[in-house]
């Protein structure tokens, strides 16, 4: 309940002093919004002045922003590989931050196969605390009452490596969990998680999201909240339950903790977390042994107002899955954020997922906006077309986001496309449209068409002392089953129909697949089980023209159609899937090591 005393904001009603204080500062970064963009440039500007980067443009340590425009580059990663490099093999000369890099955090994008490293300093973890301390204040204006319970929130660390300078190499949410600023974060009725720092913290993705989930059903009544990072998290979780659900109320009933939980200092936390519970026991049996899981989360966890999960991008493909499991209960979308840096908030966090739009905040790094229409083609160095500013963007145009962050990106292109929805105050509002060029995403990875080209060329290898090739192909995201998985559909030329593949090549060849994807991809199969086996299907003869016709039919040009390299089009899915003769699956993990670099 909003406190009467307290002044109101243009936002809402704070629930409490310290939100007021929080929606206070929402209200004077987006009013003043150009001119806290000119005091961030100047900042970066300054403080980095005598980087080599900085020097090499022959900015003369000015910082105003005609001269930044006028000689610094818009450049991507590949652009900036030969400094990151240095700095990652123990160069620890001011090179693109004049404060000190702490370590990498790893992009879910990719380079050559491998995640972008991407440098950062001690205190960029300030200026995320800062915007996770703003999503409370602005969800207690929609619901009312989070401080009378608890979050169920699945939170996981990733494994982390070291570069052969000695700087740490993980991801930014990993880096975060282990920081003091989550670890010894002050006590917060607002934000009172079921999960203990050490399930959270455990290395082991079983035994995390075990402890998890027997913290969130022992204390189901004062659950009001269940989160994740993605939508493919939350749904994962539900899997895990469905998976596991009689060893855990084993455990509840008897009060013991399952012997597959070994980590030392989970064991001794969950020691006096564990207590005989007949009731609750009979519960998850009555309700998990039933054949309906629709509405699950409700039955399990009644109190439940809302979930706090991604659900724009890519993780749309899971709405209607969540809405089957919650029985609708509404959608959180609270940050915008990227290992790169930490972009804006939700003003509205339970609107429609289709109308989700983040408000920039101006304080995190300087902003810049390439409009779509001219951002294919040309190199990155070249030519820099005229980027603009953020309070100058145009509703319901769409723009390439471009940043200047603290740590030493300069002019950076995030690969991020979005489009205007509006303003708050002086402060624009963007819906994320899309990841530039992706075409397949489960979790955290990013596939583009380069890639699935390479490995269907890998794969077609097996194929050879058959006489068969690949004479075409598409694929889709599948996520109905849970981990979603990758579909490629193939079309197969057979020279001697008497010796054709062998089931068991046929799976190889979808292994080769996976083998040959990206590092985010062989991750989330061999080390997090975020994503499934990929599967082949290989389609009758002449499918693929059928497909063409349908096209043009419906309107397409003979002369310029092209095979859609990612299908989502339900009659076009129908149609594929009724021409299917065979299905193929990965029959072993992709090989994957957070050591492990690809030439």
């Amino acid at each position: 309940m909003a406190v009467d005393s307290i002044d109101s904001s243009p936002l809402g009603p704070p629930a409490c002093e310290k939100d007021a204080k929080a929606l206070r500062f929402i209200e004077e970064m987006t009013r003043n919004a150009d001119a806290v963009q000119e005091r961030v440039l100047g900042e970066i500007l300054g403080r980095n002045a005598e980087t080599e980067y900085l020097r090499r443009y022959k900015l003369n340590g000015v910082t105003d922003r005609e001269t930044f425009k006028a000689k610094i580059p818009m450049v991507m990663y590949e652009d900036l590989q030969p400094e990151i490099q240095r700095i990652a093999n123990g160069d620890r000369s001011p090179i693109l931050s004049a404060h000190p890099i702490s370590e990498f955090l790893t992009s879910s994008g990719t380079s050559a196969g491998e995640r972008k490293l991407m440098p950062t300093i001690r205190d960029e973890l300030d200026r995320r605390q800062l915007l996770y301390s703003l999503l409370m204040p602005v969800m207690n204006l929609y619901v009312p009452g989070l401080d009378k319970g608890k979050g169920l929130y699945f939170l996981f660390v990733k494994s982390e490596t070291k570069t052969p300078g000695g700087l740490l190499a993980r991801p930014v949410l990993t880096s975060y969990y282990k920081s003091e600023h989550f670890k010894t974060r002050p006590y917060d009725p607002y934000m009172v998680y079921t999960s203990p720092n050490e399930a959270i913290l455990c290395a082991d993705s079983f035994q995390s999201m075990y402890t998890q989930m027997i913290c969130g059903l022992y204390e189901r009544k004062q659950v009001l909240r269940l989160g994740a990072v993605f939508a493919s998290g939350l749904l994962r979780a539900i899997k895990f339950l469905q998976l596991n659900w009689q060893q855990l109320g084993n455990d509840i009933r008897t009060g013991t903790l399952n012997s597959k939980i070994t980590d030392p200092a989970l064991k001794s936390c969950m020691a006096n977390a564990m207590r005989p519970d007949q009731e609750l026991a009979d519960l998850i049996e009555a309700e998990c042994s039933k054949e309906n899981w629709e509405g699950i989360i409700t039955r399990i966890w009644p109190n439940t107002k809302y979930l706090d999960v991604i659900v724009t991008g890519a993780m749309a493909q899971y709405i209607s899955t969540l809405d089957y499991y919650s029985g609708g209960l509404p959608l959180a979308c609270t940050m915008y954020a990227s290992s790169e840096c930490y972009f804006g908030l939700n003003l509205n966090p339970v609107c429609k997922p289709s109308e989700v739009s983040y408000t920039i905040m101006p304080n995190m790094a300087y902003f810049e906006f390439l409009p779509v229409e001219h951002s294919s083609g040309g190199s990155a160095r070249g030519s820099t077309p005229r980027l603009v500013d953020l309070v100058d963007v145009e509703v319901g145009k769409e723009y390439e986001l471009v940043i200047t962050t603290y740590a030493g990106l300069y002019r950076y292109r995030v690969g991020d496309i979005l489009r205007v929805t509006g303003f708050h105050n002086s402060a624009p509002q963007f819906h994320f449209v899309r990841r530039k060029n992706v075409l397949l995403s489960i979790d955290s990875d990013k596939t583009d068409e380069a890639e699935l080209q390479r490995g269907i060329e890998n794969a077609s290898e097996l194929l050879r002392k058959y006489k068969t090739r690949v004479v075409e192909y598409t694929s889709y995201a599948d996520t109905k089953t849970i981990p979603g998985h990758y579909v490629i559909y193939w079309e197969l030329m057979v020279e001697d129909p008497t010796n054709g593949p062998p089931r068991h090549v046929l799976d190889k060849c979808c292994h080769v697949m996976e083998e040959s994807l990206n590092a985010v991809y062989r991750q989330g199969r061999a080390e997090c089980g975020s994503i499934g086996p990929l599967e082949i299907r290989v389609v009758r003869n002449g499918t693929f023209e059928e497909l063409m016709d349908y096209a043009i039919s419906r309107g397409a040009s003979i002369n310029q159609y092209k095979v859609p390299r990612c299908v989502n089009f339900m009659p076009i899915m129908e149609l594929l899937g009724s021409r299917v003769v065979s299905t193929h699956f990965s029959p072993e993990l992709p090989r994957y090591t957070p050591e492990s670099r690809r030439s």
